[in-house]
């Protein structure tokens, strides 16, 4: 059944100034029209559309929607399954959360201490004994025995703060990203020097080339891709990208 622009605003929830908008930069622009110059939209248009709505859903930006839906080699079925997977692990995350939580004011109803792996998980998928793991796995010796010797005597504030610290440079990392930022730029590279003076300040001291053996590991180890993915596509390979350049700047 062929919809008007108004009956599938409708029938989708979005505003008819938006699909306007689609139509006229892409990435859903109805092939069909009504002799008075009306957009028409077919079954293939409403599927473009589920499509779009889907990525939105995900937390794709609008340009990266466009260019992966114009993409010659864009394949729906393909799509889909990607959409898919990346909402079952969204889904593993929050189930986690509601867990962490929930032993949370467990713990606070019954005036019970948490455990620090608890507290990890309240605070948010971060778990620093991954980061020990990815130092241990690239340099055994000082900087696990460092690592350790520090954390042991951290309490909860003092993992909170670093946890956000952390987190906040993400983030900010996410921002760079989406903003078309390039890797290489001043500000990206900044917010590298920062992660590895982060590191420094709260685990072990981090030498450029090691904390270019951790960005190598961000962008191929799964465990650590799904953490970055999380703030924003591709930011994995962005975040090693710039700890590659800020290493290359401070070798000049």
């Amino acid at each position: 059944m062929t919809l008007t622009v108004g009956q599938l605003a409708e029938l989708s929830g979005v505003t008819v100034r938006t699909l306007h908008h689609y139509d006229s930069v892409g990435p859903l622009a109805p092939k069909a029209r009504s002799s008075a110059g009306y957009r028409l939209y077919e079954h293939e248009d409403c599927e473009r559309l589920q499509e779009i709505l889907f990525y939105r859903e995900l937390g794709f930006e609008f340009g990266e929607i466009r260019s992966l839906l114009g993409d010659s080699a864009y394949d729906r079925s393909g799509a889909l399954h990607q959409q898919r997977d990346l909402l079952v692990t969204r889904t593993k995350h929050l189930q986690a959360m509601i867990g962490a939580i929930d032993t949370a004011l467990d713990a606070q109803e019954k005036g019970l201490a948490m455990t620090k792996e608890e507290m990890f998980d309240v605070f948010g998928d971060f778990d620093p004994k991954l980061h020990e793991a990815e130092v241990e796995q690239r340099w055994a010796g000082v900087a696990v025995d460092e690592s350790r010797r520090r954390t042991r005597r951290y309490g909860k504030d003092q993992w909170r703060e670093a946890i956000e610290e952390g987190e906040s440079i993400v983030t900010a990392f996410a921002e760079q990203l989406e903003a078309g930022a390039t890797p290489a730029g001043a500000p990206a590279m900044d917010l590298a020097e920062e992660h590895r003076q982060h590191i420094g300040r709260w685990f072990y001291e981090c030498s450029p080339a090691m904390q270019a053996g951790l960005g190598e590991l961000y962008a191929s180890d799964p465990r650590f891709m799904e953490y970055y993915e999380k703030y924003a596509p591709g930011l994995a390979n962005f975040v090693k990208a710039a700890i590659d350049a800020n290493r290359a700047r401070s070798e000049t």
